[in-house]
């Protein structure tokens, strides 16, 4: 089900695929590699192999084309939703914090990407 409403996002997002690893913050050893299905400096929506209560902080490791080094993040999940039964489930997170250096870069891939359209 796509959704057809209005735009309620602050910061536009793209339809692009990151590498993206990530577990949920407090299990150390449980990382998960994906893919993001878009991308902004708000969040994103990646697919996961598993299901996420909402709320659930995950800890993130995106790598970009215009870093050399993964950006890291923590994730709030806002819905995790299945997609394909008991094996694919859409994962929307909310960013809760970005330091500068990070915020620039995904600006300017941002950019970047809408530029291209």
């Amino acid at each position: 089900m796509t959704y057809t409403g209005p735009e309620r996002r602050r910061c536009p997002r793209i339809t692009v695929r990151f590498v993206v690893s990530y577990r949920v913050l407090e299990e150390v050893n449980a990382v998960d590699i994906s893919q993001t299905k878009n991308f902004g400096l708000g969040g994103m929506l990646l697919t996961t192999n598993r299901i996420f209560p909402p709320e659930t902080k995950l800890a993130l490791e995106i790598r970009l084309p215009l870093d050399p080094n993964p950006i890291i993040l923590i994730g709030r999940v806002v819905e995790s939703r299945e997609i394909v039964k008991e094996l694919i489930y859409d994962t929307r997170l909310e960013f809760l914090a970005i330091d500068e250096k990070h915020r620039g870069i995904i600006s300017q891939t941002v950019d970047y990407h809408l530029k291209k359209k």
